[in-house]
């Protein structure tokens, strides 16, 4: 009994020990309880004021239960799909270098989501508006609720015609812009200098200056860009990059020249140079440069469209120089009218000619409008220009002739320079292009044009020039001075007519015709000028005269005298006078040293010693034969830089008094 009474005891202190902690775990729970319960007694009318709009019958409540779910379907659906591209945002704000092709599956899903919103906002509105006006009509909730309910709405509705993603897209889109811009940058370098100086290898065809890869990924990019409406974005940035880049590669070649104005030089033969260049320069720039972009510009475009590339290429070409170099050529055809422009201008035919299939096939298209007017302008004005100074020589030559010869009995500049100028035209290098030029003149009139009537109108000028010499002959007042030119021009003629294109129209005949003139009018300069000189020392009288020394010493003295009298007037007179071919001139000097030198030797070692002793005998025996001789032998040598060849950088300074100025009637011959 005890022992039960004993466990019983220990029971009971268990219980009560247990019930003493767990009051003690309730006390603690509700000392925690107390600020929450207080919280929740503050949320309570705050709570009461949220359910007060509701407030309506059992059964009108459980009615209003399935309007807003089937409302609240689709705006969940629609809340899904903005949570998912703000997903996107990491992934779209980050640079697509790494990874172009996962950027841009990344940012399809950003506009596949972006459609769906665009089509399921709008319905989704639709319907909460709907149970708005549930609610309204059933005065299920409170009229102010309902107010701030369709305000939200609306809000809502106007924000959606906006950024669904917060301009997302267009942060993209922009990242894709600069990529497309770096990958052109990168790849796009200026063709090195080695290359642009190579002149034996212009016509070869440069390859697609940029990698295939990198056309790809320019290609990948562009659909999307375009899908986007940025397609006119992407040709600015694509033609400002490759353009920079063409003008870059043309820089080496030193084009200032380009921009050169008509007032900025006298005539085109001050800037023949450049005349040259600028053919070799356009043939690079086409061959090399623009052949290279139109065919980048095919592939990168050739997806969008011909019109899209051509008008793409079109803006580079134009942006990168292919109009300086079309204007440069037209300031040439503005300069002013002379014999060398023609050559000029046919050099400038020949060059374009020579680019016409590279031109057509280039800036052919529609987009090339303004380079195709440019370039046909450039092609008439050098046409009719051409055309103009060839038909205008025979008569710029006959305008000569009143003009006084040269008073130093020289070639005159006109002879000489149209004697080589009609050679040229009629050689390899000008004939056919003078010819193609004057057959297309021709046919812009409904008028035929054959081969012989440009070899007819060049001998007409030749023969021109024959008559201008005839007449110059007799127009001096001195014979002898006459006899001199037209030795000079006769041997001026044959010489440098004698195994050209020229001399062989000209006939063999022609030739040995002015050959013989050249031998008739030296003998008759000799005879009538150095070969009276040595009549003035006479020895008659001096051997069979007996009147003495002093007799015989005055008689020598008289004649040297008139000797070195009409010596030194002639030599005075003529040492001005020029023979420019060299061969003439040594002939003609050694003729007459031949006729003067032998007779004065003779006649001062005989007689020389009658007056080396007297105290005059300077003012007598003036000359020694060896000074004598070489005073003859450097007779009419050219004076320094008197005359130019048709490249001389001289030249042009003088021609105008020679060449004719087809601007004016007439010019000085000399």
């Amino acid at each position: 009994m005890e022992g039960s009474r004993i466990e019983n005891l220990i029971r009971a202190e268990k219980s009560l020990r247990l019930s003493l902690e767990k009051s003690k775990s309730v006390g603690l729970a509700l000392e925690r309880a107390g600020p929450r319960l207080a919280e929740i007694r503050q949320r309570l009318p705050s709570l009461g004021s949220a359910v007060r709009p509701i407030r309506a019958e059992r059964d009108a409540l459980a009615a209003v239960g399935g309007h807003i779910n089937r409302a609240v379907g689709p705006a969940a659906a629609v809340l899904k799909v903005f949570d998912a591209v703000h997903g996107l945002e990491k992934s779209l704000l980050s640079d697509p270098r790494s990874d172009i092709a996962g950027y841009l599956s990344v940012l399809k899903r950003l506009q596949e989501a972006l459609r769906f919103l665009g089509d399921n906002c709008g319905l989704a509105i639709q319907w909460l508006e709907d149970i708005v006006e549930y609610l309204e009509d059933n005065s299920v909730a409170d009229q102010v609720y309902l107010a701030n309910l369709k305000k939200e709405l609306k809000n809502l509705r106007e924000s959606q015609h906006g950024e669904l993603d917060g301009g997302l897209l267009d942060a993209a889109l922009c990242k894709l812009e600069d990529e497309f811009r770096l990958l052109l940058t990168e790849n796009s370098v200026p063709l090195p200098m080695s290359v642009a100086a190579a002149g034996d290898d212009l016509a070869c065809i440069a390859p697609s200056p940029l990698p295939v890869s990198v056309v790809h990924k320019l290609q990948a990019i562009l659909g999307r860009l375009i899908a986007n409406d940025r397609l006119d974005r992407c040709v600015g940035i694509y033609v400002e990059v490759r353009s920079s880049n063409v003008r870059a590669s043309l820089q080496a070649l030193n084009l200032d020249y380009l921009e050169i104005s008509v007032s900025e030089f006298n005539d085109v033969q001050s800037i023949e140079g450049y005349i040259a260049q600028w053919g070799k320069h356009l043939e690079f720039a086409v061959k090399h440069l623009f052949e290279a972009e139109y065919k980048l510009c095919n592939d990168v475009f050739e997806r969008i469209g011909l019109d899209v590339w051509m008008g793409c290429f079109s803006q580079i070409a134009a942006q990168a120089g292919i109009l300086a170099f079309l204007q440069f050529g037209k300031t040439v055809t503005e300069s002013k009218k002379d014999p060398i422009k023609l050559l000029k201008l046919l050099d400038i035919f020949a060059s374009l000619s020579k680019l016409r299939l590279d031109f057509n096939r280039l800036f052919g298209g529609a987009p090339c409008v303004e380079i195709q007017n440019l370039t046909r302008d450039l092609i008439k004005r050098v046409i009719d220009g051409a055309a103009e100074i060839f038909w205008e020589l025979f008569v710029q030559v006959e305008l000569q002739r009143p003009n006084p010869p040269p008073v130093d009995g020289n070639v005159p500049r006109l002879v000489s320079f149209i004697t080589d100028y009609c050679n040229k035209l009629l050689g390899e290098d000008y004939k056919p292009i003078l010819t193609q030029v004057l057959i297309i003149h021709r046919s812009w009139k409904r008028q035929s044009f054959q081969e012989r009537v440009l070899v007819t109108e060049i001998l007409n000028i030749v023969k021109a020039v024959e008559q201008n010499v005839e007449t110059w002959i007799k127009a001096y007042d001195d014979p002898i001075l006459s006899h001199f030119f037209a030795m000079n021009n006769h041997w001026h003629l044959c010489k440098h007519l004698k195994g050209t294109k020229l001399g062989e129209l000209l006939g063999d005949s022609w030739l040995r015709e002015h050959e013989q003139y050249k031998d008739y009018y030296s003998t008759i300069f000799l005879r009538d000028s150095w070969g009276k000189l040595p009549g003035h020392l006479s020895r008659e009288g001096l051997i069979l005269f007996s009147g003495g020394r002093a007799t015989a010493r005055d008689l020598v003295k008289k004649r040297l005298k008139k000797f070195n009298e009409v010596f030194d007037e002639m030599y005075t007179k003529q040492s001005s006078w020029i023979m420019p071919e060299r061969d003439l001139r040594e002939k003609t000097c050694q003729l007459i040293v031949q006729a003067v030198v032998p007779v004065y030797r003779s006649y001062m070692q005989n007689y020389g010693p009658l007056v080396e002793q007297d105290a005059s005998s300077t003012k007598y025996a003036k000359y020694t034969v060896q000074k004598l001789e070489e005073m003859l032998l450097c007779l009419y040598r050219p004076r320094p830089v008197r005359h130019g060849s048709l490249r001389s950088p001289t030249f042009s300074a003088k021609y105008g008094n020679g060449v004719p100025d087809l601007r004016r009637t007439a010019s000085a011959v000399v």
